[in-house]
């Protein structure tokens, strides 16, 4: 071809190419690779996401809702190894700079009368400083009155580092029920969820078993077994599907189970 119609067609090819890329960015899914084995989330056991804005961490992966101005859901996996005493000293929160829509500000909590409540807790992301850092960003945290967050919920947290060290690890999956009818807080209206959800999946040994609470937003003295309900019902009020890829024999069976037996407790 002659080079006077050639740098033209390239030309042409290429403002094309950069058009094409700038329509199509918005329907582009937030996630980075797995970079190493210490990697603490499986692609495999990622929910599915009602707002199609999946942000990918080093150490776990969250599905945001811009609407709410939070996560719908926060997954990871919690390995025995993770599980650590190191004391970190607490760093400011920041908003999510993976989340395409940009995260709440944390001064949407100030003077609210409620606790950044962290999804994925700081205190299962010990092992090095990075992972606990990790933490600290608005995407990772819903607003939770103190009572709750500093109490029933607190042992549930605790429990499930328990069991993370019993069976050898397990696969977390938490979140509030996001509503319509919600009330909210600061100046982005971070809606304040009335119920929270943990789903908790366990595979050591090749016998897998599931478990799933449901916690109405005020503390409370009852035992943890009070809350477990089946995880088809949580799924029934976000609309999540939660382990997708799972075998569907074995989701149907799990996800229908409101059992607590074989969960020490």
């Amino acid at each position: 071809m002659n080079r006077k119609y050639l740098y033209p067609l390239l030309i042409i090819l290429v403002t094309i190419g950069f058009y094409y890329f700038e329509e199509n960015i918005d329907s582009i899914t937030t996630v980075s690779e797995e970079k190493t084995d210490d990697s603490n989330y499986s692609f495999f056991f990622l929910p599915t996401s009602t707002t199609g804005s999946i942000v990918a961490h080093d150490y776990y992966s969250l599905s945001y809702s811009e609407k709410h101005e939070q996560a719908e859901w926060v997954a990871y996996e919690l390995k025995k190894e993770h599980l650590s005493t190191n004391e970190f000293k607490r760093p400011y929160f920041e908003k999510d700079k993976k989340v395409r829509t940009s995260s709440a500000d944390w001064r949407n909590y100030k003077n609210s009368g409620y606790d950044r409540g962290h999804l994925c807790p700081a205190g299962d992301r010990k092992f090095t400083y990075d992972a606990f850092e990790e933490t600290f960003v608005t995407s990772n945290v819903s607003p939770q009155n103190h009572e709750f967050n500093s109490g029933i919920w607190n042992t549930l947290e605790q429990k499930t580092r328990y069991w993370a060290k019993k069976y050898d690890g397990v696969y977390v999956v938490t979140g509030g029920i996001l509503t319509n009818d919600l009330k909210s807080i600061g100046y982005e209206a971070v809606s304040v969820p009335k119920y929270f959800y943990k789903i908790i999946y366990d595979n050591s040994k090749g016998h897998a078993k599931m478990i799933a609470f449901l916690m109405p937003h005020k503390n409370s003295n009852k035992p943890l077994k009070e809350f477990v309900v089946s995880t088809d019902r949580i799924e029934e009020i976000t609309g999540i599907d939660f382990f997708p890829k799972l075998e569907d024999e074995i989701e149907i069976k799990l996800e229908a189970s409101s059992s607590i037996k074989g969960w020490k407790f």
